[in-house]
């Protein structure tokens, strides 16, 4: 079910990137744009080995990156552990017509017990400040926010960044 992107899945993952921001913008939640995020981006998620899916019948349901590249606009966030061995995680996206039947909460099982294994010391993410959702859902599963930072691109709002440690 979950498996590695590979580049002949990037048109399917485009598609439901723009269906999870049409999705978005319908519930005043302007998080993802023309700019972000792009096939390019996705290309780069994949060719680094960084990008899952959670796939069911050949259809993708569900995306994650995992990565231990810290993105510059994190390096003025206080985190909770030294910037030295932490996973990230982005692009964490579902289809609309799936949410809330537990695929995200799989992925982020998946994206934990993958830290976990691989001896991250913890895992950081962020997540829009108007998406409620996604901030309880982070919540719940034990994450403390840390910081805010800006995409201005993205929006004039912030994203909240989050880190999970065990």
């Amino acid at each position: 079910m979950i498996s590695k992107a590979t580049l002949s899945d990037v048109e399917q993952i485009y598609q439901l990137t723009q269906a999870c921001a049409k999705a978005l913008i319908s519930n005043n939640i302007y998080q993802w744009n023309e700019h972000y995020p792009t096939q390019d981006r996705f290309e780069k998620d994949i060719e680094r080995d960084e990008m899952y899916t959670y796939k069911v019948d050949g259809k993708i349901l569900g995306i994650i990156v995992l990565t231990p590249i810290m993105d510059e606009e994190y390096i003025p966030i206080t985190w909770l552990t030294e910037n030295a061995k932490n996973l990230y995680i982005h692009r964490l996206a579902v289809q609309p017509t799936h949410w809330g039947q537990g695929i995200a909460r799989a992925l982020m099982d998946f994206g934990e017990a993958y830290a976990r294994k691989h001896t991250y010391s913890s895992v950081r993410l962020d997540t829009f400040s108007v998406n409620k959702r996604n901030q309880i859902f982070y919540k719940n599963r034990g994450y403390q926010k840390v910081g805010e930072i800006f995409f201005p691109k993205q929006s004039e709002f912030p994203f909240y960044c989050y880190e999970l440690v065990w």
